[in-house]
């Protein structure tokens, strides 16, 4: 189906932060309650409650919390850049103002999470053609295209990370293939990745692991076939990178099928 790569996810009441991280994919989020908040390397951004706030493919940021009591509720659509790209005849977008405050985009964006609901391959062309046409009047072109993390031997140590996403990972292991000592790995990692190499196999963990629950997953097994000690630390885990435990997350595919 050429739309399974689309898709919705709404969280509740956020209380925890969620540490730094990239999507492969737009992330576009329409803040209903509260005040998100994104920090990216050189900006922070707000987005208050009925606004639009987008991240571009590969742009790493963190979602810290602002207050703790703040009642933070939001529902996210994640479009991959092929998908953006088909609907908009091969053109390749980015967007520099990543906030839309815009009723008609809003409309759009319930319309659009609806249609996934429907699974009809019709109506959810028809309403992300109408989506995405009304996010671009807030883009620019994007003269470069979208590609992993800018780092020496990264495709090596990223196709290493893939090959063995079911095993406990070690940092000398990734030194090695970037002939560096671990400590100087470790170091120029965080530096051109704004990732410490341990949060970034977890995040990609986590994503891979997001893509193998269905309606009938058994979570436990999940959590230790991805080399989780137990389902608690695989709860956690999923919770700070996704913003819902994968028991929620199976809850909500469930309801979709329904």
């Amino acid at each position: 189906m050429i739309y399974d790569n689309l898709e919705y996810i709404s969280i509740e009441n956020q209380k925890t932060s969620f540490p730094k991280h990239f999507h492969e994919t737009f992330c576009i989020s329409l803040i209903h309650t509260g005040v998100e908040q994104i920090d990216f390397e050189n900006q922070s951004l707000f987005t208050e409650a009925g606004s639009i706030s987008i991240t571009n493919p590969y742009e790493i940021h963190s979602n810290p919390v602002i207050e703790d009591k703040s009642l933070l509720n939001f529902d996210t659509i994640y479009i991959p850049n092929e998908l953006m790209q088909a609907v908009l005849n091969g053109e390749n977008i980015k967007f520099v103002n990543r906030q839309i405050k815009s009723k008609k985009a809003n409309q759009l964006f319930l319309k659009l999470k609806n249609a996934l609901d429907t699974k009809n391959d019709k109506v959810i062309e028809f309403t992300l053609s109408q989506f995405v046409n009304v996010l671009k009047l807030y883009s620019q072109e994007n003269e470069k295209e979208y590609s992993g993390l800018n780092f020496d031997s990264f495709s090596k140590i990223n196709n290493y990370i893939e090959n063995h996403i079911y095993d406990k990972i070690q940092l000398n292991e990734l030194s090695k293939i970037a002939n560096i000592n671990k400590f100087g790995f470790a170091k120029k990692f965080k530096a051109s990745t704004g990732m410490t190499p341990m949060n970034y196999i977890l995040m990609r963990k986590i994503f891979s692991s997001k893509k193998a629950i269905n309606s009938s997953s058994e979570l436990t097994k999940i959590a230790y076939q991805y080399n989780f000690t137990d389902m608690a630390h695989f709860s956690k885990t999923f919770k700070r990178f996704i913003g819902v435990s994968p028991k929620k997350y199976k809850e909500s595919i469930i309801a979709k099928i329904k």
